[in-house]
């Protein structure tokens, strides 16, 4: 995978530009609690490599936290999305990959929910996400922005 064009053009290139070790900041918002806790932000660390695409597909993503287990994203042919895990994880959704260079991501839920993220890059090792997850009807049920930031190795002196 050396297709790591900036902006990205096609999906290809989005998936090449994921890969490396990404510096995470989460702002959560929930939006049906009340005036406690409504709010969270976290740090976090994960690992974003390449793998094989099974046939079918156009890549594959396995999404790793430094302790946790890992998740893959599998990007099929037809806009089709499958993320599964080796704790049981299997979800299915849709991916969507826009002029502008971002992929949007919809992964519906149980009880008729729907998450909905959207992925852009504004330099090679800077992206940004912002998920929103709504209800059966419509009504927002939290919302969270997200700045990753690609760990790079200092040049050797």
């Amino acid at each position: 995978m050396n297709d790591s064009t900036f902006p990205p053009s096609n999906l290809n290139s989005f998936l090449a530009l994921c890969v490396g070790e990404w510096m995470s900041l989460r702002s959560c918002f929930e939006l049906t609690g009340g005036d406690d806790d409504w709010h969270t932000s976290e740090r976090g660390d994960v690992t974003v490599r390449f793998c094989d695409a099974l046939e079918g597909a156009i890549g594959r993503l396995e999404v790793v936290p430094p302790k946790g287990v890992a998740t893959n994203l599998l990007f099929e042919i037809d806009g089709g999305l499958k993320l599964t895990s080796v704790e049981g994880l299997n979800q299915t959704g849709q991916w969507l990959f826009w002029p502008d260079g971002s992929v949007e991501l919809t992964l519906a839920q149980a009880g008729g929910a729907v998450v909905q993220e959207r992925i852009w890059f504004t330099r090679p090792n800077l992206r940004l996400r912002s998920t929103t997850a709504v209800d059966s009807e419509g009504v927002p049920l939290q919302g969270s922005f997200c700045t990753d930031i690609r760990r790079v190795s200092k040049p050797a002196s």
